[in-house]
């Protein structure tokens, strides 16, 4: 497969769409296919599913395969699609990225697994052999705060020239010296990704592909248009937007992603904003300080 093409397309907000449920718990597929379409209308560059903000360890395998064909259904080629396939288990996350390859997914974003904490001989071994189980195209994701175990740079460099279907990552990493060298050993082509709502600007100032951000969820206009800012050459106005989402990114993070977002999106009428034990709605002082900082953006609200 060539790879050049998908890494000239894969550019700019890639929305991690929420992974929304009805009141049993069960998946509410058509508010599903109704947020994809709300990012499409809002130009949007990507769509991803499963990752962090989609709950995907509170589905199962079976749940996320079908999160996976209705987007790629939904999304009909209009964007690039790059669903999460990582898991904690090795063969489940061979089983997902196998499967993406088989719906017809641009690429396949792939968590460095959580809990068990492997070293990184064991982090190279896994992500080699899951790319080397398929002809699709890999975007690492590397996400300490939530993994436990952070990616070395070396490692992922390493397996960047051994695999060449891997041809990026997302970094949802803090240290922005980590994220500077990531171009720096991996090369400037490589698809650096932010997955860290206030480094996204600075991100694409270093070379950086785009970003996957939580925020998107909510005000997805406004994050694709910091990127057609930059991308244009822009600065001021891709600036600007930076600045002017921060107080949005501070809040849909003062508790656990994606329980912020939903309750964004509840008030707005787009879902219910129900999460799948052991994840809840933040609190109701929470809830309140989301509804009057999307009030200030100037968010059209339900049920206020």
């Amino acid at each position: 497969m060539e790879y050049a093409e998908i890494k000239s397309r894969l550019r700019g907000s890639v929305t991690p769409v929420i992974t929304p449920f009805q009141a049993d718990g069960e998946i509410d597929f058509d508010a599903f296919k109704a947020l994809i379409e709300y990012q499409l209308e809002n130009g949007t560059h990507g769509i991803s599913v499963t990752g962090t903000s989609g709950e995907p360890s509170s589905l199962t395998i079976e749940e996320r395969e079908l999160v996976m064909k209705t987007a790629h259904d939904t999304i009909n080629g209009r964007v690039p699609f790059v669903p999460g396939t990582g898991s904690t288990n090795h063969q489940e996350t061979m089983r997902l990225t196998k499967k993406a390859e088989e719906i017809g997914a641009d690429a396949a974003m792939v968590i460095v697994p959580y809990y068990n904490k492997p070293n990184q001989h064991a982090l190279y071994k896994h992500f080699k052999t899951v790319a080397d189980s398929v002809d699709i195209p890999i975007i690492i994701y590397n996400i300490p705060g939530r993994t436990a175990q952070n990616l070395h740079v070396d490692t992922l460099a390493q397996l960047s020239k051994d695999c060449p279907n891997i041809i990026g990552v997302k970094e949802s990493n803090k240290d922005f010296e980590h994220v500077n060298r990531v171009l720096l050993k991996c090369g400037r082509d490589f698809l650096l990704f932010s997955g860290i709502e206030l480094l996204c600007y600075p991100m694409l100032a270093i070379g950086g592909a785009g970003s996957v951000s939580a925020t998107a969820n909510v005000l997805p206009g406004k994050v694709a248009r910091m990127h057609d800012a930059w991308f244009e050459g822009d600065v001021a106005t891709a600036q600007s937007l930076h600045y002017e989402l921060m107080e949005l990114n501070d809040v849909l993070f003062k508790d656990t992603n994606p329980a912020p977002v939903k309750s964004a999106l509840g008030m707005m009428g787009k879902i219910n904003p129900h999460l799948r034990l052991p994840m809840d709605v933040p609190s109701e002082a929470l809830q309140n300080e989301i509804r009057d900082t999307l009030t200030k953006y100037g968010i059209a609200l339900q049920h206020v």
